[in-house]
């Protein structure tokens, strides 16, 4: 089940959405949009890097999604399908 591609691609969304979070929340403290310190920060992106995993974990084993860390089903697109 936890094969390799599955947690390197799990960690790569997981440190992926550390950053994006944590540049939306520094970004809007420092437009003066929020007032949040840099700790508080690290600690929301580091949330949102945990949930990140959990719904990883939740695509692989749930009834939607596939054998990857997306809840998107992935099917492979037939040359038909690219022609539509």
């Amino acid at each position: 089940m936890f094969s390799t591609v599955l947690l390197k691609d799990s960690a790569e969304r997981a440190v992926s959405t550390f950053c994006q979070s944590l540049v939306a929340l520094v970004g809007t403290s420092g437009a003066g949009l929020l007032s949040v310190g840099l700790a508080d920060s690290v600690m929301a992106s580091l949330a949102a890097a945990a949930l990140s995993i959990v719904k990883s974990y939740a695509a692989v084993k749930g009834p939607i999604g596939d054998s990857s860390p997306s809840v998107v089903r992935l099917d492979v697109a037939t040359e038909a399908d690219l022609n539509d």
